[in-house]
């Protein structure tokens, strides 16, 4: 093909290119090691955090996540195990410590100097905390407000309606004398309706400014510690993992059957079905320890990331070379082997980056800014794919025509089709995703957050089939196989996947001529109809 190849996100040999690349591989990856933090999932560690100012109050984001109402009316004890059917929020040695000019303020033989205050709301109650209803923006309680009894001064403001009992919860924690430290009561709030929870802890005194909080809080569904948002994942990674050795089973029974008709691109298509087992393996064994234990390990984490990011990187370059042709309209990738090769490594420590940050870490502690910054890579990357794919599609497309090989073009057409379908769900579902996002800024749907990327994982296991379907060994490999004798691009094939040496030059002249006899046999029969059907049946 020589150049004729390149697409506009084709990757230069050049020094300085490849500097450039390594140079945004290295910072993406020292990004990421920036923001990932070791801590617990559904168990929320604080370790000295400072409290942000929001109106006339300062709060602190404690966590938030969707929880199922308890099947078990029973708060349960710190020595329970298991915690079957139980849903709860608890407070573990929660400390918070003021500064020492405030503490030195403060009447010693005062019992109250100082009042912190932890809130439990449901999204949909939100709107009970502060004085909206009370056509003010203030938080905390002032004593214009407290005039009608609706609230106390210090506190902040809660609309508790009298006829319902599931509305926020307010838990009290004061500072004693000139005490700089104060530590809540160990606390279990069972939860009886299911919703988006978010817990604030917060304080109105001025005095308190740059209090630390420090301590964790436990969060827990009825079935185990997994957010209500990830827990249908669970099963569907275990659907998957079957689903994978449905198809590894049944192509590992084709490939032992017709191991000698087998060609390279059988090997990549195994790897990639090798490649998802596993990953969908791991991602079952990560969500059964999240959920059984609370905290996600950074071992079986980074493990379960690394296998998606291969699988991924895996799956787009074998949809590249099959586009390219290879194994079928040309026997190697010449020198455009370093460049697929170097959009590979590029997308796999992207996706790595973007893969290790969402997933080491709160469930809800992934910032915006950070999330644009990694997503952008992985975006790009994918797009220079899908180009490059498209672009040698139409180009192998465009060889079969003028060869005239039918069966390899019909075979091609129908990859055509099925990956231009696969993109067009994808924009589809990409406008579908920005959607719901922007309509759910409060993860009031979370119950349907799954869906989202349980759809990139289908996707990708379909494609994998129709690719399985299409070039599934046979007793007649030669529908698919590289001939010889259509060869025509060889000024680039100086390297091969396959190790394969040069051609010498004189065979190429006798291959050549040998097909311009068979081109010139066949013409004639063209005149009747039948020299599509004769020049393919002497290649098969």
């Amino acid at each position: 093909m020589g150049h004729r190849g390149s697409v506009p996100c084709d990757f230069n040999s050049n020094p300085k290119g490849f500097k450039v690349t390594v140079f945004i591989v290295g910072l993406i990856l020292h990004l990421s090691s920036h923001f990932i933090v070791q801590v617990g999932a559904s168990i929320h560690e604080y370790q000295s955090e400072p409290f942000s100012r929001r109106s006339n109050s300062l709060f602190f984001h404690g966590g938030s996540e969707g929880l199922y109402a308890s099947r078990v009316r029973h708060i349960p004890s710190p020595q329970d195990k298991p915690f079957i059917g139980k849903s709860f929020i608890r407070f573990e040695s929660i400390t918070f410590q003021r500064t020492a000019e405030s503490a030195e303020k403060q009447n010693e033989m005062q019992q109250r100097t100082g009042l912190v205050e932890a809130i439990i709301v449901r999204v949909k109650d939100r709107t009970k905390i502060g004085g909206s209803y009370l056509n003010s923006e203030a938080i905390c309680c002032t004593p214009d407000l407290a005039k009608d009894g609706s609230c106390k001064v210090g506190e902040v403001i809660i609309h508790q309606e009298p006829d319902k009992l599931d509305g926020p919860v307010r838990i009290q924690t004061f500072f004693e004398g000139r005490n700089r430290e104060t530590k809540m009561v160990l606390e279990t709030i069972e939860i009886n309706s299911t919703g988006m929870y978010y817990l604030y802890f917060m304080f109105c005194d001025p005095e308190l400014v740059g209090t630390l909080i420090s301590g964790r809080t436990v969060w827990k569904n009825p079935d185990g510690y997994l957010p209500g948002k990830m827990t249908p994942l669970m099963t569907f990674f275990g659907l998957m993992s079957l689903a994978y050795i449905v198809l590894g089973l049944l192509w590992f029974i084709r490939f032992v059957r017709y191991w000698k008709n087998v060609i390279q691109l059988h090997y990549h298509i195994t790897a990639v079905i090798g490649l998802g087992m596993c990953e969908m393996a791991l991602w079952y064994f990560e969500y059964a320890n999240f959920n059984y234990t609370g905290s996600r390990p950074m071992g079986i984490t980074v493990w379960a990331v690394s296998f998606s990011a291969v699988k991924k990187t895996f799956s787009r370059l074998l949809l590249l070379v099959v586009s390219m042709g290879y194994g079928v309209v040309r026997p190697t990738l010449g020198n455009i082997t370093s460049k697929i090769l170097l959009l590979g490594v590029s997308y796999f420590v992207a996706s790595e980056a973007l893969e290790l940050v969402e997933n080491l870490g709160n469930i809800n502690d992934f910032s915006g800014k950070t999330r644009l910054f990694l997503v952008l890579p992985v975006a790009l990357l994918d797009a220079c794919f899908i180009l490059w794919i498209f672009s040698s599609l139409s180009k192998t497309l465009e060889k079969l025509q003028i060869r005239r090989s039918i069966a390899k073009l019909e075979l091609y057409r129908k990859f055509t089709n099925s990956l231009a379908i696969s993109v067009l769900l994808s924009v589809a579902w990409i406008g579908y995703e920005l959607y719901f996002n922007a309509s759910d800024p409060l993860s009031g749907l979370w119950r349907s957050a799954w869906i989202i990327p349980a759809f990139w994982t289908c996707l990708a296991f379909i494609l994998l089939v129709v690719i399985c379907v299409l070039w599934d060994p046979s007793h007649n490999p030669t529908r698919y196989a590289y001939s010889e004798e259509t060869g025509e691009d060889f000024e680039e094939e100086a390297i091969s996947l396959t190790g394969g040496g040069i051609m010498a030059a004189g065979d190429l002249a006798t291959k050549l001529e040998r097909k311009e006899r068979k081109v010139s046999i066949a013409a004639d029969h063209h005149v009747f109809g039948l020299g599509e059907d004769l020049e393919e049946d002497k290649r098969e």
